[in-house]
């Protein structure tokens, strides 16, 4: 895709516009506070930026992948903890629209897509991270439900989402033993624990999740027992791609601020940007951005025309996580000692860029995946 139609390209301002409008004026505040508002998020919700890949008939956009890695760019560039809340928030709709039910799906997913309703996705444990399928948090059915027990770590919008999908243990060892519920916000017997005190993305909480026989009705299973880890991995195969699109709005925002930097700032009577010691630098951020933002958008295509997708979605994580990693701190660089003050957002971006190198599957993980399928085309 090396062209948006009209569509997308007036979806994109929409986004930006409501990015700005909503966002900007509380960003470094609420970096510095650790402030998340729910308020805010809800206003892209009533923006229509967060149902753009769920289905009209369930209250979305019924728009592609495409369309959604373009809006998380857009409000990335501006506020990337509400990026990130967008694509946790999608998650349970991606799961719904795959593996729920009518019922499932009426319940939650318009509530969801209007951003009236806050979404989060639960797996990680203490123990369990990389290696997920050894989580060790139970449901146990009891008539016509599950009980639930264990605690999850790093939950997005722990204490603040209305409906989390909480992948447990029903049956042996393994992934085949794991399976996947819908637990409401407001279910006696959970309860929420430490919040983490982060390097970046501090305006997006990530809080411990305790279940303590948590009562929840059998119906809110999604699918059959035993299908739990295929929900995760999928769920999380796609999250690879908006977090893909959240990595390219910090970058992008990086260079933007950086490159205003230099054509404006002068030494030795000329812009710093004149010295190619500095235009080489945003040359080459230029380059890793456009690689990255091409890849990523192939994923999504491919997720749009249901094609495999998994490898190339590992792909684009890898390509602009790594991309924002290494663009911050060069950006960071063109500014000299600027760049290192509060002053202006490059600290925080770079801050907020690390994480990105970690979450929906550490890029020494993606690299796991991505070595598999080459395997399997030279076998």
């Amino acid at each position: 895709m090396f062209t948006l139609s009209e569509d997308q390209q007036a979806l994109v301002e929409a986004a930006r516009a409501a990015a700005e409008a909503e966002l900007a004026s509380t960003v470094k505040a609420d970096d510095e506070a650790e402030l998340f508002r729910k308020d805010l998020f809800h206003k892209l919700g009533a923006a229509g930026l967060c149902g753009v890949q769920t289905a009209e008939r369930w209250g979305g956009l019924g728009l592609g992948y495409v369309e959604y890695a373009l809006v998380i760019e857009e409000i990335a560039k501006v506020a990337p903890a509400y990026a990130v809340s967008v694509a946790v928030s999608g998650l349970p709709q991606v799961i719904l629209a795959k593996f729920g039910d009518d019922a499932q799906r009426e319940r939650w997913m318009p509530g969801l897509a209007a951003g009236e309703l806050l979404g989060a996705f639960a797996l990680s444990e203490p123990g369990s991270g990389s290696d997920a399928g050894s989580l060790r948090t139970t449901a146990t059915r009891d008539g016509d439900t599950y009980r639930l027990n264990g605690t999850k770590f790093w939950i997005t919008h722990g204490g603040y989402a209305d409906i989390y999908v909480v992948m447990a243990r029903t049956g042996g060892p393994g992934p085949k033993g794991i399976s996947a519920f819908l637990v409401a916000g407001d279910t006696p017997g959970l309860s929420f624990g430490k919040k983490e005190e982060k390097m970046g993305l501090r305006a997006s909480p990530t809080v411990e999740m305790i279940l303590e026989d948590a009562i929840v009705p059998a119906s809110n299973r999604l699918g059959p027992e035993g299908n739990g880890f295929s929900v995760a991995m999928s769920a999380l195969d796609s999250g690879r791609i908006t977090i893909a699109a959240t990595a390219l709005g910090i970058s992008q925002s990086a260079m933007d601020c950086a490159g205003r930097y230099a054509v404006t700032r002068k030494q030795f009577d000329q812009a710093i940007i004149d010295f190619q010691g500095v235009g080489f630098m945003l040359a080459d951020m230029a380059v890793r951005i456009e690689q990255a933002r091409l890849v990523t958008h192939k994923a999504a295509w491919l997720k749009d025309q249901d094609l495999p997708f998994n490898h190339v979605a590992a792909m684009a994580k890898c390509a602009a996580t790594d991309c924002a990693m290494a663009v911050t701190t060069d950006a960071v660089q063109v500014l000299g000692g600027y760049g290192y003050t509060r002053e202006y957002p490059l600290e925080r971006l770079m801050r907020d860029a690390k994480v990105m190198q970690i979450v929906e599957g550490t890029n020494q993980v993606q690299r796991v995946v991505i070595a598999r399928h080459l395997k399997r085309g030279w076998e």
